[in-house]
């Protein structure tokens, strides 16, 4: 199978998306909407761009440079709209005149690349994913991924892990969920969307991530599922908070969002990850647009809440198909009623 980002690549020849994670620099037509951020959402986003610039003639110039980089963008007023995997605190909000707004929920899944290991043949729990990102675990056959895995054929192998190296939504999910899972993570290294990492190889995107392991025999690391689809990753199962050992389906993504209470979240923050329930798959989270309440130019603001307007409305059939989860209809609704309630000047 080609790379991920090279089949994105041929589909979307002529479409304006960004493409800064791979180094691929793509002038945005005029007209054409601009956002940066997240990896996290980008595959989806930018099947949402080449349907939608089909039916309307505008494009997409997104920049998927991670999270930091989309909150960074967006205060520095050099997109339209900045993206993000780790909401941002009513009080962050407020204080940048930001508003922000749900579009998908997708899964955060470890991907291994081991010989003979078959996708979902290996299980994990949270305290031994911490302990392996902690480098305190450094070998395959270690006693506590055997006591999981009894029937596997585990090698004596070092253990390579890899994480992001850039300001990272997927990360802050990641790193949330070993936080609720292991104390010593959350004392020695905390959740946020850039840690100190204890141990482990650096890569820059999710792109950066499922490459590396893809390349390197041994290693384990962490990506969007649409990542680890679209590459043939190896997958592994994780033991939930009701100790069942699931698959990353969105069935589980969904499962995980099942009780979020977004009505009552003031600026839609909701965290996701180690929910309650057999179904659900622990390291689930939502990805989020920002924009600002009182917007530098109204009208570029009003053409990107169109094309997520229309993403909400003839769109989840595209995001089911890469496996994340639409926003049900009441949550929508809630959300363009937000726009009307706090972005100025936008006709809506």
């Amino acid at each position: 199978m080609k790379p991920f980002l090279s089949q994105l690549t041929g589909r979307l020849a002529g479409l304006a998306v960004g493409l800064a994670a791979a180094g691929i620099v793509t002038a945005a037509a005029a007209g054409d909407i601009s956002g940066a951020g997240a990896t996290f959402p980008y595959p989806i986003y930018a099947k949402w761009a080449e349907a939608y610039k089909a039916k309307t003639g505008i494009g997409l110039n997104y920049q998927s440079i991670g999270s930091g980089g989309g909150i960074a963008q967006i205060k520095a007023k050099t997109v339209t709209f900045g993206a993000s995997d780790k909401p941002l605190t009513p009080g962050e909000l407020d204080s940048a005149g930001l508003t922000q707004f749900p579009t998908v929920i997708g899964g955060v899944v470890p991907v291994v690349h081991l010989s003979g290991i078959k996708p979902g043949e290996l299980v994990l729990n949270g305290k031994t994913l911490a302990d392996i990102y902690q480098g305190k675990i450094t070998k395959w056959d270690d006693a506590a991924i055997k006591a999981l895995n009894p029937k596997a054929n585990l090698p004596s192998k070092d253990i390579v892990v890899v994480h992001r190296s850039d300001g990272s939504g997927t990360s802050f999910i990641f790193t949330n969920y070993l936080s609720k899972e292991s104390p010593g993570w959350a004392s020695d290294v905390g959740a946020a969307t850039a840690v100190e990492w204890p141990a482990g190889v650096g890569a820059k995107g999710n792109e950066g991530v499922a490459g590396n392991v893809a390349q390197t025999d041994g290693a384990i690391g962490y990506v969007e599922y649409a990542y680890a689809k679209q590459n043939s990753l190896t997958y592994v199962r994780m033991l939930n908070k009701a100790g069942a050992a699931v698959e990353p389906t969105a069935a589980a993504f969904q499962a995980a969002a099942a009780k979020a209470d977004w009505a009552h979240s003031p600026g839609f923050y909701v965290i996701l990850t180690d929910q309650p329930g057999k179904d659900a798959w622990p390291i689930a989270g939502a990805t989020f647009i920002l924009v600002y309440k009182q917007p530098p130019n109204a009208a570029d603001t009003a053409a990107a809440l169109a094309f997520f307007k229309w993403a909400y409305a003839d769109g989840d059939k595209l995001a089911e198909s890469l496996d994340y989860v639409p926003l049900p209809d009441v949550v929508v609704q809630q959300i363009e009623k937000s726009w009307h309630d706090n972005i100025k000047g936008v006709g809506l």
